[in-house]
């Protein structure tokens, strides 16, 4: 009981001390890492996956790579100004790399690493879906989603060595141990991380609509590009309570709701059209 009470008294006090805000939604979120912690570790990881893969340099598709990213970086820094959070992007180092991989993915480091797989090119077919993907990419990155992750993986093996001790002291013999953790981990990883992911995945997409918005970019076309995603994929998905994103209907249900949003906050931006698909 003493040990129990311990415990919880240390992950309260660890939860509100890593309790930092989130600027794109003013709401309090688990993050116990600074990005002096996070990004040099985060561009150590980046440098070497580059290192142990075929970067492509100097193509079409690696300049518009490029170009997308530069657009939604500079998008993020004017709606981070003007909404008082002047700086916030000050320890980012903006990288935009096209890796050849038939993989459909891309993604972003803390800190502003990007890579894109050449296997997404042909599902995203113009330059507006990219820069929904990579709104949504950069989205992850600067709500601090990974250190969140983190965090919360933090808290999960925490309590999970907590309970092992705790059925020792009480003379729970091994093979019930194992068996009460094994369906500890299903229940954390269904009840809690995995939602705790979907959460993640939903407001990177309604940040990234805002994003690639202010860039000149029709969010409009973010919900078309995932039903591209469902007809790659041939349907096969898990159900969502087991996935650590929203399924395919519920994604392109919500991004088609946030888009209307996203084209006010860009008319805040002075955006009241949007550049052409520009196919490839």
């Amino acid at each position: 009981m003493i040990f129990r009470r311990i415990t919880l008294l240390v992950l309260v006090i660890f939860m509100v001390s890593a309790c930092k805000t989130n600027p794109f939604t003013g709401k309090k979120t688990l993050n116990a890492y600074s990005n002096d912690q996070l990004f040099p570790m985060a561009f150590q990881q980046y440098d070497q996956f580059l290192n142990e893969n075929k970067v492509i340099k100097g193509t079409k598709d690696a300049e518009m790579i490029t170009r997308v990213g530069e657009r939604i970086a500079t998008a993020a820094e004017r709606w981070l100004n003007a909404n008082g959070h002047e700086g916030y992007l000050k320890d980012y180092k903006w990288e935009y790399n096209l890796v050849d991989d038939k993989t459909v993915n891309a993604w972003c480091m803390p800190g502003g690493k990007i890579v894109f797989y050449t296997g997404i090119l042909p599902v995203a077919s113009n330059e507006t879906a990219i820069a929904a993907i990579m709104g949504h990419e950069v989205a992850h990155a600067l709500a601090n989603h990974g250190g969140q992750r983190m965090t919360a993986g933090q808290i999960q093996q925490g309590i999970a060595v907590a309970g092992t001790v705790g059925m020792q002291a009480g003379g729970v013999d091994a093979q019930k141990q194992q068996m009460i953790m094994q369906a500890y981990g299903v229940g954390s990883q269904v009840g809690g991380m995995l939602p705790f992911s979907r959460s993640h995945e939903t407001e990177a997409d309604k940040i990234g609509l805002i994003l690639m918005a202010i860039a000149g970019y029709n969010p409009d076309e973010a919900s078309k590009l995932w039903e591209r995603m469902k007809a790659n994929s041939g349907g096969q998905a898990p159900p969502e309570i087991l996935s650590t994103h929203p399924s395919n209907d519920s994604r392109i249900d919500t991004l088609k709701e946030l888009a209307p949003n996203a084209k006010e906050e860009a008319k805040k931006f002075g955006i009241t059209s949007f550049r052409p698909l520009g196919n490839f």
